[in-house]
């Protein structure tokens, strides 16, 4: 294990985090609130002084990185910026108490944003700013934002795959050009183009500072509104852009980097685009019939179709935006959207959940094997967009699953001890599921109307997890319980 090597990216995390947080604190000051100020002062120069103290420390690293340190310097550093986030909140007494704020700042990298804070609205502007620039950060990943801004060190620096490949979310990682400096800068440029069109069409919607934050949610598809009522409150046109850019999210960015090289047929053909188009449009025209012949108060196709598509997008882009109460939908609506909370997004976009790409190879998986039980003798391959996937592809995605069901399995077990959940197994399952699927509102108790701040402390450590696990595709976090990967041979 490179410990040093390690270290050093951990010195520029340290430093990254400290110039984060200038806006918030410039916000705070300016609007006249010395305590939250002085609370992001304070953990900005211990931020500092740590990333001085951690580079001169590893200056003479030695070089050599590899997978295993990826996944942990990955893992460590998701850790340590949840960790060092909440003290601004905890510091400034916006936030009671520490495992509150860890939750909030969790939730808010991971982009998970389900929340503790009941009243959003009575937070200092520099404090909602952080909250929500935390989900921008976050959504395209931290170290891919440092690979993409940091100079190069030439061919002896051999860390930006392995750290890709771990932060990335998706199946697999492939580089768009050659160079993966560049890939992660091609990425990054995509994200910021989209974020800052979608702030230019919500400032016809709303303030400059509150359509900030809310494109910054989008982009990250995180969720942390800086109104009590998340989006409701706006008018249809503030909703039907936000509904437009959680879908555009939610998309492969490597989609629209074939876009821009005028490849638009590879686009077209791409099945796990394909499969995510059909399950929303699916899932929005389902819902929308059910809620037009249910008794919910739904008599409007124009607005049922609204509210269905807003909460179709908010939900398989793990986004967590609402604008309706789906907690009072019927049954098989709410089911639709369960389902949508286990699919999620495409991989390589802003979204968490199982992953579309995922989901294809699982069914074409379960396909083969029937195949092949019918003709034994048969040799038959997985294929997506006319390409053979590798058996070790399969086999990771097969493991991927049993991991990601013995988390959610385990979870749930531990979460309906809490005295919250008061016996109700759908306000347990759905938490999990919004937490370790980065989604933030699930059913019942925690619903879109409903925040977790009823949970215990244990509970809310064990959410921690769920979404740090969940958004670094489980692996980087569990490496870390490993006696094995601390060896430095």
């Amino acid at each position: 294990m490179n410990y040093k090597l390690m270290g050093r990216f951990q010195a520029m995390l340290f430093g990254a985090i400290a110039v984060f947080m200038v806006p918030a604190m410039i916000l705070c000051f300016a609007d006249g609130d010395k305590t939250a100020g002085l609370s992001f002062l304070y953990v900005l120069l211990g931020c500092a002084a740590v990333a001085g103290g951690l580079f001169l420390f590893c200056k003479d690293a030695a070089q050599g990185f590899f997978a295993k340190e990826g996944f942990v310097c990955v893992g460590v550093a998701w850790i340590l910026i949840s960790i060092i986030s909440a003290l601004p909140l905890f510091i400034s007494g916006c936030v009671p108490t520490y495992v509150d704020a860890l939750f909030e700042m969790a939730s808010g990298f991971s982009t998970t944003g389900a929340s503790v804070i009941a009243d959003v609205e009575s937070l200092p502007r520099g404090i909602l700013y952080w909250r929500s620039f935390s989900h921008w950060l976050g959504g395209m990943g931290i170290l891919v934002f440092l690979l993409a801004v940091i100079p190069s060190e030439g061919k002896k620096q051999g860390f930006a795959m392995h750290l890709m490949r771990a932060e990335t979310p998706g199946p697999s990682v492939g580089k768009l050009v050659p160079k993966i400096k560049k890939t992660a800068s091609i990425l990054y440029a995509t994200y910021v183009i989209l974020t800052v069109i979608n702030f230019i069409f919500l400032l016809f919607g709303m303030p400059a500072f509150e359509a900030l934050c809310t494109a910054m949610g989008t982009a990250g598809t995180g969720g942390f509104g800086v109104k009590n009522d998340s989006i409701a409150g706006y008018g249809d046109y503030v909703q039907i852009v936000t509904t437009v850019f959680m879908f555009l999210f939610s998309i492969n960015f490597g989609c629209y980097y074939l876009v821009l090289i005028g490849k638009f047929k590879n686009v077209l053909k791409d099945e796990e685009l394909r499969v995510f188009l059909f399950i929303v449009f699916g899932s929005i025209a389902m819902i929308t019939a059910n809620l037009l012949i249910s008794d919910k108060g739904y008599t409007s196709f124009g607005e049922t179709l609204k509210d269905a598509a807003f909460q179709v997008a908010s939900i398989v882009s793990t986004t967590g935006y609402s604008t309706a109460d789906f907690n009072l939908w019927p049954a098989f609506s709410k089911a639709v959207l369960l389902f949508l909370m286990v699919i999620g997004a495409c991989a390589g976009s802003t979204g968490g959940g199982l992953k579309c790409s995922r989901l294809l190879i699982l069914v074409k998986g379960v396909a083969r094997n029937f195949k092949q039980a019918l003709h034994p003798q048969k040799v038959a391959t997985i294929r997506i967009n006319n390409k053979t996937v590798e058996e070790k592809t399969v086999e990771n995605t097969n493991a991927y699953f049993v991991a990601y069901m013995s988390i959610i399995v385990v979870s749930f077990l531990l979460i309906s001890l809490d005295k919250f959940v008061n016996g109700d197994p759908t306000t347990a399952f759905t938490a999990v599921l919004a937490c370790f699927n980065n989604i933030g509102p699930g059913l019942a108790g925690v619903g879109p109307t409903a925040n977790f701040s009823g949970f215990s402390a244990v509970s809310k450590i064990i959410f921690v997890f769920d979404m740090l696990a969940g958004r670094l595709e489980i692996y980087p976090i569990l490496v870390l319980f490993s006696k094995r990967v601390w060896k430095r041979a």
